[in-house]
């Protein structure tokens, strides 16, 4: 029988780490909780994120589907619960091509995604005799938005989207997605396991104790003191520090790291409307510069890269509400693997590459490249396993865990993930989708010759 008793000691109080003590302590009934991080609560990357969530994973099967639909449903859950008090919506994500070849992949997508569990597809060809597509209500998260509706009429496209470029001619609108505050998400978990008793430790955790290969206690140090928390067991949610904080015990997780940045600009002009879905466009492109500005860029090394092919995957969305201005941008063109440095090493380029991509999606935004408003540019690193997935269970030293490597999508995962984290600590019964994300997966010959090549289709 689990000892509920026992200190947990859990390392990161970014969204992994407040949500799993949230379950522990809320779902649980576990009495001593302490969360152990030397920034306050949700300040590392946590409140860098778009704030998105999505069940739109389709891959080669449906693990990532399951774990996102069941942590939108208890999203759902504690949103009814307080009163949406984290401004959950159900937009959807809009991806777009103009490339009339890239359609047969949109289709194939979504009829995959409907069968690994992301809900049924709708298709609006322009037909007399189908279902009329219905846009995304602004505000709220009804429950009856699942799925996808793949826009195959341009004509129908550019009539509910005005706004895109001329030449788009389809688009795949998944429907169980939106964002919401992740903040006020952190914050109330983070109040709700205050209550039931967590703790939050002001310190940077900096070894853990074992005797006899097993967590018996966790060495902290703070401004001006040195303490050892006894414990029982040790979660590491650390982020971008999780291989760090595993290697005080030894081992080693297959983690790497990527920059992402992400672009706050306001858009006083009002071009982009406030009830748009997140806006992501499915082609590679060049950016939009004169034949005299390609031709000077081209001359140098340093440049050049500018004139050179981006990926898919721009994306965009309104912040705030009604009478707000502001717009996040968000295009990961630069995905080479870097060592965590904080604070966030700046790009001069970024505003400007990214509104000039943008300005290809929505051509109205090229109002803005002559004078752009001044930018705000934020960011932090996706901590990634190979086939970029996370990492949530026990690890091979007994008493630790691991909840890491949440790819920019810690904010929507945090909840179900913490879940499943927490039927691991306590030995509730696990769902169908535990042995995907089990660190031991690694020594499974099958699973990792499944997956050595796979690429996750949905980054765009």
């Amino acid at each position: 029988m689990v000892n509920m008793t026992e200190p947990i000691v859990i390392c990161g109080a970014g969204i992994a780490g407040i949500a799993a003590a949230y379950h522990l302590t809320v779902h649980h009934g576990w009495r001593d909780v302490v969360l152990v991080d030397e920034r306050a609560p949700l300040s590392l990357t946590s409140d860098k994120s778009t704030e998105a969530y999505r069940n739109w994973w389709p891959g080669p099967d449906n693990a990532m589907i399951a774990l996102m639909n069941r942590s939108i449903d208890l999203l759902e859950e504690m949103a009814d619960v307080c009163d949406n008090c984290f401004l959950m919506n159900r937009r959807g994500y809009l991806y777009i091509t103009a490339d009339p070849a890239r359609v047969k992949s949109l289709v194939q997508m979504a009829e995959r995604a409907e069968q690994q569990g992301a809900g049924p597809v709708r298709r609006h060809e322009g037909r007399v005799d189908e279902a009329p597509y219905q846009p995304s209500p602004s505000h709220g998260y009804d429950r009856e938005f699942i799925g996808a509706d793949l826009i195959l009429d341009p004509d129908l496209l550019h009539h509910h989207y005005p706004y895109l470029a001329e030449d788009a001619v389809a688009a795949l609108h998944a429907r169980r997605c939106g964002w919401f505050s992740g903040q006020v998400f952190g914050q109330w978990l983070l109040e709700q396991a205050r209550r039931a008793g967590a703790r939050v430790v002001t310190g940077r955790v900096t070894g853990v104790d074992l005797v006899g290969g097993r967590v018996t206690g966790v060495q902290v140090s703070g401004a001006g003191y040195r303490e050892t928390i006894a414990a029982g067991r040790f979660v590491n949610a650390a982020g971008p520090f999780a291989h760090h904080v595993a290697n005080m015990m030894g081992l080693e997780l297959p983690l790497f790291h990527e920059l992402h940045l992400k672009l706050n600009f306001t858009d006083h002009l009002g071009v982009i409307p406030r009830d748009a879905p997140m806006i992501i466009w499915a082609d590679p492109q060049h950016l939009l510069w004169s034949d005299e500005e390609r031709a000077f860029l081209a001359q140098s090394e340093e440049t050049r890269w500018l004139v050179d092919e981006f990926p898919a995957g721009i994306h965009c969305r309104p912040e705030g509400g009604r009478d707000s201005p502001i717009a996040l941008m968000l295009w990961p063109y630069h995905t080479e693997p870097v060592k965590p440095i904080f604070p966030i090493p700046e790009d001069p380029e970024y505003p400007e590459v990214v509104l000039r991509g943008m300005a290809r999606v929505i051509p109205a935004l090229s109002a803005y490249l002559e004078h752009m408003p001044k930018p705000f540019v934020d960011g932090g690193y996706y901590t990634k396993t190979p086939e970029n997935r996370p990492l949530i269970g026990p690890l091979p030293v007994e008493g630790a865990y691991v909840m890491a490597a949440f790819s920019g999508f810690g904010l929507m995962a945090a909840a179900a993930a913490a879940e499943l984290l927490a039927a691991h600590i306590t030995e509730a019964p696990l769902p169908s989708y535990a042995a995907s994300f089990h660190p031991a997966r690694y020594d499974d010959i099958d699973y990792v010759t499944r997956f050595k090549h796979w690429t996750d289709e949905t980054e765009l």
